[in-house]
């Protein structure tokens, strides 16, 4: 098995660009019902994650109660926050990052992003290898 057949490609999912507004990205995040979301470049490359505690902490920490609806997304992506995989990584390497993230984000070997990988879907998948070994047996 490999991170391809559990990928949910970008074209599937919503994730905000790193221009889009702190406005534009809290909305986006409330249509969805995510409490996390990727973040790319215009170009298409990976750029971070943001989730409901990043817009909290940038806005009560620059304005108060002044809601700032000129800041970009990229102003509040944490570095290090949610890092990508590429295509190839191991399926051990993926759920030991299932442990620490809600899905990962996957790029190609240029940086773009391609999709995300969810916990849910890399549980199941190791359920599912799981149970078809004890079949066999």
């Amino acid at each position: 098995m490999n991170v391809l057949m559990l990928l949910k490609t970008k074209d599937t999912l919503s994730y905000l660009y790193d221009t889009d507004t702190l406005k534009q990205g809290l909305e986006e995040l409330h249509a969805q019902g995510y409490t996390a979301i990727p973040v790319i470049t215009l170009e298409g490359t990976y750029a971070g994650c943001v989730n409901e505690g990043d817009f909290l902490r940038y806005i009560l920490r620059h304005y108060g109660e002044k809601f700032p609806s000129y800041v970009k997304i990229k102003d509040i992506i944490r570095p290090g926050f949610n890092p990508p995989v590429r295509i190839d990584i191991d399926m051990d390497s993926l759920l030991e990052m299932s442990m620490r993230q809600n899905f990962i984000p996957v790029v190609d070997d240029r940086d773009f992003f391609i999709g995300i990988v969810t916990r849910q879907d890399i549980i199941k998948s190791f359920i599912k290898e799981n149970q078809d070994k004890n079949n066999e047996s």
